[in-house]
């Protein structure tokens, strides 16, 4: 079967899609800010604009002060806040940084809004949006590392729930590591030339900071970090790090492969890598396709392995963003052999592979006790587009094992026939899938004498994978009832 070439196509990364509100950080470090009103909501806003270094001036008649503020006033001994006893004016708004007010009606709140826009003061009014220049979102406090989450005011517990997952993330040390980078930013600039240099010291300083909390000897660490990277600069090249795009729902990636991505200055990726993945890459990369499909115009692999050399040699990050796992009929034991012939770093970052997809998509055990001893992952098709001639048959056709097809769309007959020829029954369950954990994933369960005529008749334009063996019968009742995790909705499939 002859493949058409076609040339590496340099694509623009995602743009960001339309915002709903534009984050923002605010330094309100000494400056002024106007708080309206003695009530409890008040007091919360007063507390954060105080944290965040204001100095906070209200105007509030004592009698109306409520108990959380009035506790807030008596701890701030040190003049963070002022308390005027009287109603707000107009003119206390002039040289204020940002107003806030808790407003009991619209009108009030419309003449606080419009009096703080006379005096180009950005205001928020307590939960009346209508007359906000600005919202609070909810956030995460590892100062100097801020994180602010909003969904302007649609589901206030969404940005909670959003909130706490992303603590979970973000160890409460990374406070600490952030600190002593600010202390040290300049000295680490001033040892390190611009560029590759730079970015390799704060990518080994991240790798610091996501780990334990820094002791008595965290800042001499990192000094002997930028010395090691500032003597080693001039015999610097760059690196290759191929990742796992997994089956195409990016919620699937490692973590180590978002931050690959993150810090990454030029990404070659497949056809099948899905936008949802590549919409997390870093946006200033360049974003090559080099995507190779069987009996389709697709790049030559001698020019993505020279691509991938000349852009490490110029010393970028390049990443190898394949569908799956890359190690797995991803070509890359053909692309790391190239690579170390010419001396470039190589790390890999594993993904889920389609055979592992499907069979977590489905609840299926691949070595359930009961049924299988072993598990093969084999293509479905050679170089010349059929199957391949040494493939061991006696082996994948052994009723105790659980067998899985890549790329074995248009050779599912031949393999059902050489299959049947070897001894397995033509009632051995058998899934085809494609697209898995997609939104046009498609799904078909059924036996191997039925295999063939129904690849026939439900042709799949991207790559299928074939499941064979009794694991795939232990759960034939809920496969036919199998739903989508997300939207409760049945699959596109059918059971025989």
């Amino acid at each position: 079967m002859r493949t058409v070439a076609r040339e590496p196509i340099e694509r623009d990364a995602i743009r960001i899609a339309p915002l709903a509100v534009l984050p923002v950080f605010f330094c309100l470090t000494g400056k002024v800010a106007i708080v309206a009103g003695g009530s409890d909501a008040a007091a919360w806003k007063a507390e954060l604009l105080v944290a965040a270094g204001a100095r906070v001036v209200l105007y509030a008649p004592a009698a109306t002060v409520g108990e959380q503020f009035a506790r807030l006033l008596g701890d701030r001994v040190d003049g963070s806040i002022t308390h005027h006893d009287r109603v707000w004016t107009p003119d206390i708004l002039s040289g204020a940084a940002i107003a806030i007010a808790d407003a009991d009606t619209d009108t009030e709140a419309q003449a606080f809004h419009a009096a703080a826009k006379a005096a180009a003061v950005p205001a928020n009014i307590i939960d009346r949006p209508a007359y906000c220049d600005f919202q609070f979102g909810t956030i995460v406090n590892r100062s100097p590392v801020v994180v602010g989450v909003s969904t302007n005011g649609a589901a206030p517990i969404l940005a909670q729930a959003v909130r706490r997952k992303i603590e979970t993330l973000l160890p409460t040390s990374l406070a600490a590591w952030a600190e002593i980078a600010r202390k040290l930013r300049a000295t680490f600039h001033e040892a390190l030339e611009p560029g590759l240099p730079r970015r390799a010291f704060w990518e080994r300083f991240v790798d610091r900071a996501f780990g334990p909390a820094p002791d008595a000897t965290g800042e001499q660490a990192l000094l002997e970090d930028c010395g090691r990277i500032a003597d080693a600069t001039a015999k610097t090249t760059g690196r290759v790090t191929f990742v796992g795009a997994g089956p195409g729902d990016a919620e699937l990636l490692t973590l180590k492969a978002v931050r690959a991505l993150q810090a990454a200055d030029a990404i070659l990726f497949d056809d099948l890598v899905s936008d949802e993945v590549l919409e997390l890459a870093r946006r200033e990369a360049k974003h090559i396709l080099v995507g190779k499909r069987g009996g389709r115009p697709s790049c030559k692999q001698d020019d993505i392995n020279g691509m991938m050399v000349n852009l490490a040699r110029a010393g970028k990050h390049v990443v190898r963003l394949k569908s799956g796992d890359p190690m797995i009929f991803g070509r890359a034991g053909e692309e790391i052999e190239r690579l170390d012939s010419e001396g470039i770093p190589v790390e890999v970052v594993p993904g889920i592979t389609a055979g592992i997809a499907m069979a977590s998509t489905l609840g299926v055990s691949l070595t359930h006790r009961d049924c299988a001893r072993s598990v093969h992952f084999v293509t479905g098709h050679s170089r010349n587009g059929r199957i391949p001639d040494d493939i061991d048959w006696n082996a994948v056709a052994d009723p105790s094992s659980t067998t899985v097809f890549y790329m074995a769309g248009a050779t599912a007959g031949p393999i059902a026939t050489k299959l049947r020829a070897h001894g397995l029954e033509g009632s051995t369950p058998v899934v085809v899938a494609a697209a898995l954990t997609r939104s046009d994933q498609d799904v078909w369960c059924g036996e191997l004498d039925d295999l063939s005529a129904t690849l026939q008749d439900k042709p799949h334009c991207g790559p299928v994978v074939i499941g064979i063996g009794p694991v795939f019968g232990r759960r034939r009742a809920a496969l036919a009832k199998c739903v989508d995790v997300e939207d409760r909705q049945p699959l596109r499939q059918s059971v025989a």
